[in-house]
């Protein structure tokens, strides 16, 4: 087989045509694969002894892409093409499907033949499935969650799903893949699904990708490489205990983070970005390469630690660190201790809807007088209903005080976004889950003065620090330090406060967008 014919053979742009299953189970560009296979030590792809392992094969695209390297690589030590090919299929390269479909789909781009030992295979096997295996697998349930993944027995289990796919994938349900391949890998590279539906309220869903990440490392690869979503790295469902492992873990070498997903993803929405990243068993220093892409905007990059003095959460944007360090060393108390949790006043959301529903009595939609007033959300208004006096509130913290009342969820997790108007909750006020309330506080000026903090840039750019998707609970203001409120607040003022250099200021003044008085 001559070159010319094997690059005819071998399509290297169908990949890049393919639309996505579901925004969980995202393909791969071949231009982001190539971008992780660059972050690898180059020689990998030169030695006919290294071994790949893709543990989530969708398209193949992971294992092509590095065929076409070693292809190039093995030149001079393997000059015979098929048997170059045949050395690197059978010998270097391996996939676990994640699906039957993706199988096929896997053999069929890295093969040429969704049967490796069809005719038109590229290189023969004596089976069907070649280095590229799919095991429909069960999911083990105990106390309604899987052991393994923890998905919902409610929502994947049941004789109703029988003849659907069971999302049990092999490579994190009990698989022991150096048994089943017969051999340890160098490297370990993927883009693994990254949520299950758990069974919760509104479509809820758990994280998956950190489970083939640790899956992964249990395994001692010299390198692991996945691109998934950054919301690990400050906040995320059910990933406290993994956050914790990963930035305290001295092997990561390289982050690179993308804010706006679709500069991966062309078309798909993950809110609070993705990142793909470097593990290198074999590095010592806590040093690690962050890399802030911004696409046509160009790139940060830096050499820091995961975690700065003081916080808990990786610090996404390179220019917040110094800020986060100038305010961190004034040890003030934080803001977070005047935001309510969530529900300040025990009313759900859909409170309005029908508070029967909850055991409670009808509302008015007039003004009661000496009654109360409650503001929340009615066919995705905001409205106020009202109240008597001697309502059966189950919480009335500060329900004769001023207040701040703000929304608990806006805009998309993006750095430095407009927040949702404000309301000022004046004595007798009171709101569903929907806000959150900022105080109390004795006077109506205080309540102002807060008012004019919270709509500073200086206050959005250190919610930044952990807000990440479109929900902005108590603990997203963590890091935001606790003003003297018998003053109103400027961005300036604050600036000089906290000495922060120009380049500090002029990164808030162009990252974080300005609200309206």
């Amino acid at each position: 087989m001559s070159d010319d014919l094997f690059s005819k053979v071998y399509n290297p742009d169908v990949l890049s045509c393919l639309a996505n299953l579901s925004n969980d189970e995202v393909f791969t560009s071949p231009d982001v694969v190539n971008q992780m296979l660059d972050m690898l030590p180059q020689e990998l792809f030169e030695n006919p002894d290294t071994t790949f392992l893709d543990p989530a094969c969708k398209t193949g695209v992971f294992l092509r892409e590095i065929a076409k390297r070693l292809i190039k690589g093995l030149e001079n030590q393997i000059p015979d093409l098929q048997e170059r090919v045949d050395h690197i299929f059978h010998k270097q390269l391996y996939g676990i499907a994640i699906t039957e479909l993706t199988s096929l789909l896997s053999r069929r781009g890295v093969y040429c033949s969704k049967y490796a030992n069809s005719e038109f295979s590229i290189t023969h096997f004596e089976n069907a499935d070649g280095n590229i295996r799919f095991k429909n697998c069960n999911h083990t349930f105990k106390n309604g969650r899987c052991i393994y993944c923890g998905a919902s027995e409610q929502e994947l289990g049941g004789k109703k799903r029988e003849d659907l796919e069971t999302h049990a994938y092999e490579f994190i349900h009990g698989m022991n893949v150096e048994e089943v391949f017969k051999m340890k890998f160098d490297v370990v590279i993927s883009n693994p699904p990254y949520q299950l539906n758990d069974g919760g309220a509104q479509a809820s869903a758990s994280p998956i990708y950190q489970k083939f990440i640790q899956q992964a490392i249990k395994l001692k690869p010299r390198y692991l490489s996945m691109i998934v979503p950054s919301r690990w790295m400050t906040g995320g469902k059910g990933l406290d205990d993994f956050r914790n492992e990963m930035l305290h873990d001295n092997r990561l070498s390289i982050i690179h983070d993308f804010k706006d997903a679709s500069l991966c993803f062309t078309g798909v929405e993950i809110k609070g970005g993705v990142n793909y990243f470097l593990w290198d068993r074999d590095k010592t220093s806590p040093m690690v390469h962050i890399i802030n892409d911004n696409g046509n905007q160009g790139k940060i990059e830096s050499d820091r630690h995961l975690l700065e003095p003081g916080c808990e959460v990786f610090i996404r944007n390179n220019e917040l660190v110094s800020i986060f360090d100038k305010v961190q060393k004034r040890h003030e108390e934080s803001f977070a201790t005047i935001v309510s949790a969530r529900k300040p006043y025990a009313l759900p959301g859909d409170f309005f809807k029908d508070p029967r529903k909850y055991g409670y009595p009808a509302l008015s939609e007039k003004a009661i007088t000496g009654g109360y007033t409650i503001y929340g959300l009615e066919s995705l208004k905001r409205v106020k209903r009202y109240i008597p006096h001697n309502y059966p509130l189950t919480k009335k913290n500060g329900l004769e005080s001023y207040k701040l009342f703000v929304s608990e969820s806006y805009g998309a997790g993006t750095f430095g976004e407009k927040t949702a108007d404000e309301i000022l909750g004046l004595p007798g006020d009171l709101c569903t889950e929907t806000f959150l309330q900022f105080g109390p506080f004795k006077t109506k000026e205080q309540t102002e003065n807060c008012l004019s903090y919270w709509k500073t840039k200086f206050f959005r750019a250190l919610v930044g620090v952990k807000k990440n998707t479109q929900h902005c609970t108590k603990e997203v203001y963590q890091y935001v330090p606790l003003q003297d409120f018998s003053k109103p607040w400027t961005d300036k003022e604050l600036y000089e406060k906290y000495g922060l250099d120009q380049k500090e200021i002029d990164f808030i003044e162009n990252n974080v967008e300005a609200m309206e008085d």
